[in-house]
C-alpha cells in the first residue's frame, strides 16, 4: 500500500510508521555514542547499561524484575524477538495459537519451524476474545500462544480478565506464551497496560518483546529487546547469537542514556492521543463508523455506510482514485474475512491528518 500511495502520490495512512522526526535529544545522543567512538560489535545480548535502563523501566511501571544479565537480550526490532523465541522453542508439528487479525509475521515464523499455526478469529467489532473457544483449541500439542496488546491492526487491548484467563488456562501446563507489547506506552483513555509481567503465572512462561523503534517513533532503526525468565532466555539467546549475534552498537549506548529519563516514555500516551483525538474530531462528521482506539497509532474505520466493496479493493480504490491509502483489515483476517473496515495510521503532522481528513468528508 505505501509503494501504491507512493506511485499515486496520496496521503498514506497505510504502513505503520510516524512522518515526523524523533526526539532531536535522542538523535544527538546517537551522534555522540558515534563520536565517542561506540562503532564495533556490542555485547551479544547488548550493553549492559541498556539492559540496565530496561530492567529499571520494569520496575517503575509494573514493579516487576527481570535481571538485566539473564533475562534481557536487546534485539534487532521486535520482529526479529517474535521470529527468535518462535525458533528457539517451536518443533515440527507442534501447535501455536494465534489470534487473528495478526500481525503479519507470527504465521509464517511458525510455519518455517515446521509448527502447525490454530487460528482463533477475535468477535468483530470490539476485537474480544472468546476464551471457551481458545479452551477447545488447547491440546497436547499446543506449545505457545502468541497475544498482542495494544493489538495491531484494531487498537484494542487484552484486559486483566483477559490476561486472568490466560494465566488460569495455561496453569499446569507446558504452554509458553509469546506476549507482544510493542505498543505498550501508547494506551488511552486511562486504560493501564496489562503486561504478561504483571501476573506471575504468565511471566514464568512468557517471552515479551518490544521496539524502541515504536516506542521513540524511529522504526528505521530496528532496535527492541526481549524479556523472559532466565530458563526461556538461555534458550533464546541460542538463536539470537547465530541470527543476529549482536545489535547497533551506538543506538543502545544512545538509548540507555535517554531510558533513564522516564518522561520521555512516560509522556507517549498524552502525545499519541491527542493525535488520535485530532484525526476523530476532523473526521466525526464523515460517513465512517469508529469506536475510538484505545492503544497503537491505529485507527479502525468502518466503510459499511459508503459501499459493499470488499476491503481490498475499497482501499485499493481509495489511493488510485481518492488519493488516500489506508491498510485492509481482512488481509489480517482468518479465511480473509472482510468485516468492511481499513486501518488507518494517526502517526502523522497535523498537516497530513487534515488532508487526510479533506478526503475522508468528502466520500
Amino acid at each position: 500500500m505505501s509503494a501504491l500511495a507512493i506511485e499515486h502520490n496520496a496521503v498514506n495512512l497505510s504502513q505503520g510508521f510516524p512522518n515526523f522526526k524523533s526526539d532531536q535529544t535522542l538523535i544527538d545522543l546517537v551522534n555522540k555514542a558515534m563520536i565517542a567512538g561506540h562503532n564495533q560489535y556490542a555485547p551479544m545480548p547488548g550493553t549492559m547499561r541498556l539492559r540496565q535502563a530496561i530492567a529499571n523501566k520494569f520496575e517503575l511501571l509494573y514493579n516487576s524484575s527481570y535481571h538485566p544479565e539473564t533475562e534481557i537480550t536487546i534485539t534487532s526490532g521486535a520482529t526479529q524477538a517474535i521470529y527468535s523465541a518462535i525458533t528457539a522453542f517451536i518443533k515440527p508439528d507442534d501447535e501455536v495459537i494465534v489470534f487473528r487479525p495478526a500481525y503479519d509475521s507470527y504465521i509464517p515464523s511458525v510455519e518455517l519451524c515446521g509448527g502447525k499455526v490454530i487460528s482463533i478469529q477475535m468477535k468483530h467489532p470490539d476485537y474480544a476474545i472468546d476464551w471457551n473457544e481458545v479452551k477447545t483449541n488447547i491440546s497436547s500439542k499446543t506449545k505457545m500462544i502468541i497475544i498482542n496488546t495494544p493489538h495491531n491492526p484494531s487498537g484494542t487491548i487484552l484486559t486483566k480478565n483477559d490476561m486472568s484467563v490466560l494465566q488460569e488456562l495455561t496453569e499446569g501446563t507446558d504452554i509458553l506464551v509469546l506476549s507482544d507489547e510493542v505498543y505498550e506506552h501508547l494506551i488511552y483513555d486511562g486504560e493501564q497496560h496489562q503486561s504478561a509481567c504483571l501476573f506471575k503465572g504468565l511471566k514464568s512462561r512468557s517471552f515479551i518483546t518490544a521496539s524502541f523503534g515504536k516506542t521513540f517513533h524511529n522504526t528505521g532503526w530496528k532496535i527492541g529487546y526481549c524479556c523472559a525468565p532466565k530458563e526461556l532466555m538461555d534458550e533464546f539467546r541460542k538463536v539470537h547469537q547465530f541470527n543476529v549475534f549482536s545489535v547497533n552498537h551506538p543506538i543502545q549506548v544512545a538509548l540507555s542514556e535517554y531510558l533513564e529519563t522516564p518522561s520521555h516514555y512516560q509522556d507517549l500516551s498524552g502525545f499519541f492521543q491527542q493525535k488520535r483525538d485530532f484525526f476523530l474530531g476532523l473526521i466525526k462528521d464523515s460517513r465512517f463508523k469508529f469506536t475510538p482506539s484505545k492503544g497503537t497509532y491505529f485507527q479502525s474505520l468502518d466503510y459499511s455506510n459508503i459501499t459493499n466493496k470488499n476491503d481490498f479493493e475499497f482501499a485499493k480504490e481509495l489511493t488510485i482514485e481518492k488519493g488516500i491509502a489506508s491498510i485492509p483489515i481482512s488481509v489480517f483476517n482468518l479465511n480473509k474475512l472482510d468485516h468492511k473496515v481499513l486501518r488507518f495510521c494517526f502517526a502523522k503532522t497535523d498537516d497530513t491528518l487534515i488532508k487526510a481528513a479533506e478526503i475522508l468528508n468528502a466520500i
